[in-house]
């Protein structure tokens, strides 16, 4: 969904570096060994874009469509990223 991205988790758990969930051409940061971040897919049954609701928090598609979310959080390392959250 077009604004939304996953995130950095450090001291705080939402933290730098951004990451996107559409392509972005600008989106110049390096993902550096031992760096924690999620990767937050979110797919809609109609519009990409997103309304917020009043509490600050709630987010909704615009046109009221069904969509689903989904989050993991992985650590990077040199030879491959370890999934935290895989079950």
């Amino acid at each position: 969904m077009r604004g939304l991205t996953g995130h950095g988790v450090g001291r705080a758990i939402h933290e730098s570096p951004s990451v996107p969930n559409e392509y972005d051409p600008w989106q110049r940061d390096v993902l550096t060994d031992g760096l924690v971040l999620t990767i937050e897919p979110i797919i809609s049954a109609g519009s990409s874009r997103i309304r917020h609701d009043r509490d600050g928090w709630t987010t909704r598609t615009s046109d009221g469509s069904w969509a689903a979310h989904h989050e993991h959080t992985l650590v990077i390392t040199r030879d491959r990223p370890i999934v935290l959250t895989a079950g």
